[in-house]
């Protein structure tokens, strides 16, 4: 069964309920990144969004709901 959460004003659409959970795990971790800037061992926010848009799945769907992949 599909399931929804909602991120930075964004509608995600995941695949599995418990996909809700990681999404919001992740959206906290970025946000922190975000407000610290901290994106070691990254040497700056856009080789870190660059290698983490590599990895796809809900971290590129939560990237896009913070508008982070809108700087590549």
């Amino acid at each position: 069964m599909p399931a929804e959460v909602m991120i930075a004003g964004t509608t995600l659409r995941l695949t599995r309920p418990s996909d809700v959970a990681v999404a919001q795990r992740v959206a906290t971790h970025l946000q922190r990144r975000i407000t610290e800037d901290d994106w070691r061992p990254y040497r700056s926010r856009q080789d870190a969004v660059r290698a983490w848009s590599r990895l796809g799945g809900i971290r590129v769907q939560v990237m896009q709901a913070l508008s982070l992949l809108n700087e590549l």
